[in-house]
């Protein structure tokens, strides 16, 4: 039971530390670019699209928030292949998110058989990029060769056992899942 208590209070303690980034890291990752012309250039990070992940086995709920929090910071869709052996945390999630202020669609939870799941997931051309904790390394094989037939971007991540570990390095979890769009615009004239 304790275990199972430290894995909720960390979850519960990752979410707020990703959501204190929702309104930090555009800045942080946009800005204005210096060119030598009359132009001005900018930048500012866009989400990717929907972002497919694939949870590790231990510990079932912080892994998965681990991975799911740095992807809804950035203002993503995500569809999540639970643990394979202690999906009932994460389908626990499910429900929560059901209830909460987080739009229906926004987080999708799948169960099942991750080696039938996240083939599916890592070939669909709608899923623009996977984050693999699995730790799983014939199907972190199989995710990249599937994913760069639709040149789907990939990350592979270790399972976060800790919030030290979750929320290590939290702009390059989050940079990982957007993309940057640039404007160019006259200056002057």
């Amino acid at each position: 039971m304790g275990a199972e208590r430290s894995d909720v209070e960390a979850s519960i303690d990752v979410l707020v530390h990703y959501a204190g980034w929702t309104d930090k890291f555009q800045p942080v990752l946009g800005g204005i670019n210096p060119v030598a012309a009359p132009f001005l250039s900018f930048s500012q990070p866009e989400p990717t699209g929907v972002v497919g992940i694939v949870a590790p086995n231990a510990p079932p709920l912080l892994g998965l928030i681990a991975e799911l929090a740095p992807a809804v910071t950035a203002g993503n869709t995500v569809v999540a292949v639970l643990s394979d052996e202690r999906p009932l945390p994460g389908l626990d999630l499910g429900e929560v998110m059901g209830i909460a202020d987080v739009p229906g669609g926004v987080v999708n939870l799948l169960s099942g058989r991750r080696a039938e799941l996240a083939p599916v997931l890592a070939s669909h051309h709608a899923v623009s990029a996977v984050v693999n904790a699995s730790g799983d390394p014939a199907l972190t094989e199989q995710i990249d060769k599937l994913a760069a037939e639709s040149v789907t971007r990939v990350r592979h991540a270790s399972a976060a056992t800790s919030y030290e570990t979750a929320t290590a390095d939290p702009l390059s979890r989050i940079e990982a899942l957007t993309e940057l769009k640039t404007a160019w615009h006259p200056v002057g004239a």
